[in-house]
């Protein structure tokens, strides 16, 4: 019998979990994706509930998280570079976008708003000459 099963990953969207379990099965290793319709149905809320979870059993953890190390991409700098952490050295760096503060959380929406609602925008003539703006309809 089966033991337990241990998240090994978390992703953002459900195509990234399943090139990974899609791997892992091949290995031999039984794969479980948690949140996946979830987040299928809203992406927007998969950082609030903490994406889509790969999960294996407890007794394939060190094998799953042994393939997913040599699978994983980690970010480079323009000349293809691994990037270093500043702290600790290591180039398990990769690039994450999230929405963690009021003002990252603001710019989206704003952003969101403008781009899919129309704003009102109020044109008139302008004259080069002395700069005085106008409509000639009014």
């Amino acid at each position: 019998m089966k033991s337990e099963l241990k998240v090994i990953a978390r992703f953002t969207y459900s195509a990234e979990a399943q090139i990974i379990k899609g791997r892992l099965e091949a290995e031999g290793i039984e794969a479980i994706l948690k949140d996946e319709y979830t987040i299928d149905t809203d992406p927007l809320i998969s950082n609030a509930i903490g994406g889509v979870k790969l999960e294996v059993w407890s007794e394939d953890e060190e094998r799953a998280k042994a393939v997913l190390e040599s699978i994983e991409e980690y970010s480079v700098d323009d000349s293809g570079d691994p990037l270093h952490c500043p702290k600790c050295d290591s180039t398990k760096v990769r690039y994450y976008t999230t929405v963690t503060s009021f003002k990252a959380f603001a710019s989206f929406v704003l952003t969101t708003l403008m781009t899919v609602l129309p704003f009102y925008t109020k044109y008139e003539y302008r004259c080069e000459n002395c700069k005085h703006q106008f409509n000639p309809n009014e």
